[in-house]
């Protein structure tokens, strides 16, 4: 499933359109290419859904709906079988009344795209949307994403990743240090801001949402929101955070082993409120933001887009006040902050999000400027000296006949500023059958350690063995 939300003043639809006028109308466009690394045309794994909003007409039609698939050099009309859904909250259709918005959401069976199930973890397709929009005259240019993305080149599609990408630290590194970076704590500035409405839903400005909400700005809050809703009546509750963490703090050549973002919750909307029913649960996203943002500036209409979905966590409700304890809430930012370091960044900026669809989802958080340090934004950096060295073999499989031997050659290279001797130690797993000799077993990165094996069968034995030699290389606290 793939949901949409429009923000839209007017709505205007056409009933029972044919295929291509459906973008001349409110419509959503949606691309999918199950090749994670198309070309510049749309060969046969790419797709496009087209749907139309709706007033109150029956969709099972497929009325408002058009399938296309990649020809190798264009689209081509085809029959697949999925369904949309929309909904709308306003005034209604085709009037100059106004309204809040629609949404619609895509249900594509996996069998419609010649799949059995849901593609394994780490599977990349691409991905893209253009909003189509109309609001009483002629088609109004699309919104596009990702904004640079032409409707018939996967190429510029954004990737789509099934699964959170995850994070493996350096084998053989301990811990040697951690950094924890927090505005105001050795020097740190951690910028930050939420955009959107704030913890009022913008109070400030009603009833002039359409005219000043994109515009809003809430440098120097004590306090963030993130918050979200189905309900586009009440977009004015929306409200994102973003954050940015300087790296500099880490020292040069180390190994990130895990990195934690720290957010002290205070509170929600509707705090021990029972209308219409208790606040809920918010799985809370931090996805990576790669274009920079001013504090004193950003708003919701030039937030910067994300990047890449790299963590979620679960965030409740809490009991009513007062008084307002601060809970921490913890997400795993290993990935994150390590692909970041590793880049050479100086800096990691993030923004948190929920795809909340029930009312009072808002979860309030201290903010840099709170009055307690303690509670500020606060990301921790375990890190492990990176100075080592690497083993490369070269073929660690080898078949001989009875009484031959083999020669592995393993080449030792060190990394950083690794000068410690390390030694090797072999562990034979069958002597009465297979002899193993050590040549150059202690060294000083870099150099190579060769490994004999012999076997000791007679050379007309018919049999057939399989001997595994495990091969451990240690020194200077590296193995």
């Amino acid at each position: 499933h793939v949901t949409v939300h429009v923000i839209d003043r007017l709505l205007y639809y056409q009933k029972d359109p044919a295929a291509n006028e459906m973008p001349n109308w409110d419509a959503v466009s949606l691309y999918l290419d199950m090749d994670g690394t198309p070309g510049a045309v749309p060969a046969a794994t790419a797709y496009k859904f087209v749907g139309q909003a709706s007033w109150n007409e029956d969709r099972s039609t497929g009325a408002y709906d058009a399938a296309y698939q990649g020809n190798g050099s264009s689209w081509t009309a085809v029959t697949i079988p999925f369904e949309t859904v929309t909904g709308w909250q306003g005034q209604g259709f085709n009037n100059q009344s106004r309204d809040h918005g629609w949404n619609i959401t895509f249900r594509i069976p996996y069998s419609s795209l010649g799949l059995n199930g849901r593609p394994a973890n780490g599977t990349q397709w691409k991905i893209a949307l253009a909003v189509h929009d109309n609001d009483g005259g002629s088609a109004i240019p699309d919104k596009t994403w990702p904004p640079a993305m032409t409707d018939s080149s996967p190429a510029t599609w954004a990737n789509l990743v099934f699964g959170l990408p995850t994070y493996t630290p350096p084998a053989g590194i301990s811990a040697a240090g951690t950094t924890t970076i927090r505005h105001g704590l050795n020097g740190a500035v951690v910028t930050d801001g939420h955009v959107g409405g704030d913890t009022t839903c913008a109070a400030n400005i009603d009833p002039n949402f359409w005219e000043l909400w994109g515009s809003q700005n809430y440098a120097n809050d004590y306090e963030v929101n993130v918050q979200n809703q189905w309900n586009l009546g009440d977009f004015p509750c929306f409200s994102k955070y973003y954050v940015t963490f300087p790296l500099d703090q880490i020292p040069a050549n180390k190994a990130i082993l895990n990195a934690t973002l720290t957010l002290q919750q205070f509170g929600n909307s509707n705090q021990g409120g029972s209308y219409p029913g208790d606040p809920p649960d918010s799985l809370i996203q931090v996805l990576t933001v790669q274009d920079s943002w001013q504090e004193n500036s950003i708003t919701w209409n030039n937030a910067p887009l994300a990047v890449e979905n790299v963590a979620r966590t679960w965030v409740y409700p809490l009991p009513p006040g007062p008084p307002y304890p601060n809970v921490p809430r913890e997400w795993d930012l290993s990935y994150a902050v390590a692909q970041a370091y590793e880049a050479g960044q100086s800096e990691i900026k993030l923004v948190l999000y929920s795809a909340d669809s029930s009312l009072h989802s808002g979860k309030y958080f201290r903010s840099s400027e709170s009055n307690d340090p303690s509670a500020r934004p606060t990301l921790t950096v375990t890190w492990g000296d990176n100075d080592g060295f690497t083993l490369a073999p070269d073929n660690p499989v080898a078949y001989v006949g009875g009484s031959g031997g083999h020669l592995f050659t393993i080449d030792v290279a060190r990394t950083g500023a690794f000068n410690s001797t390390v030694s090797t130690a072999v562990s034979n797993p069958r002597p009465s059958e297979v002899s193993v000799q050590v040549s150059g077993g202690t060294l000083t990165p870099p150099g190579q350690i060769q490994v004999t094996l012999t076997d000791l069968h007679p050379a007309n034995f018919t049999g057939s063995r399989i001997y595994v030699v495990p091969v451990q290389v240690s020194g200077g606290g590296v193995t």
